[in-house]
């Protein structure tokens, strides 16, 4: 499977980025350039859980106020720019989900669903792959959301971690539960 290099950068590429981050800092219109390069895969992950288009770009226009006003405060702690960034869209989705009491969508396409089936290294029919998304939409909302960054989105432990507010040990810890409970949840709807 292809590693987005959005998200698994080397070590010039994080430093590089963190320079930009100071430059932003002391003039905040020197932000664009991060806003550019985040803005499509904000939108894309908000977008996956709220499938209303319209509500995705408002959301996603709260994740970038919240960072650029609280950019000051923003401190490196060895991942990605893009896990601060996810952290608040984290926060605004669940924000958005309180006051509009919105319901959670699971939005996977078939492609993301026979790749999983192929790292989880398991022979599916059709009808067992319908069984499998079914099950994804009956886990816990943190629960799906661990095996969607890690699966789906190939996002590193650390970086969930980072995410989510874990260790990331933790955060192995805690996938791996939720991947158990896929696992006991799709066995009892196969029987």
């Amino acid at each position: 499977m292809a590693v987005n290099l959005l998200y698994h950068q080397n070590a010039f590429r994080l430093e590089d980025e963190l320079r930009q981050i100071e430059i932003a800092k002391k003039d905040p219109r020197q932000f664009a350039p991060l806003y550019k390069k985040y803005h499509e895969a904000i939108f894309r992950y908000i977008y996956k859980r709220v499938d209303e288009e319209e509500a995705a770009y408002d959301i996603t226009s709260s994740v970038f106020v919240k960072a650029l006003a609280s950019l000051p405060r923003y401190e490196f702690r060895g991942v990605p720019f893009s896990s601060w960034l996810f952290r608040i869209a984290k926060s605004e989705l669940y924000q958005s989900f309180r006051d509009k009491k919105a319901q959670r969508t699971v939005s996977l396409d078939s492609v993301t669903i026979v790749q999983f089936i192929d790292e989880l290294n398991e022979d599916f029919s059709e009808e067992q792959r319908t069984l499998l998304l079914n099950s994804l939409k009956l886990l816990k909302e943190h629960q799906l959301q661990l095996i969607e960054m890690r699966f789906f989105e190939k996002r590193s432990f650390k970086e969930i971690g980072e995410i989510v507010g874990l260790t990331e040990n933790n955060a192995k810890v805690k996938t791996f539960r939720a991947l158990v409970k896929l696992k006991e949840i799709f066995n009892k709807t196969k029987a």
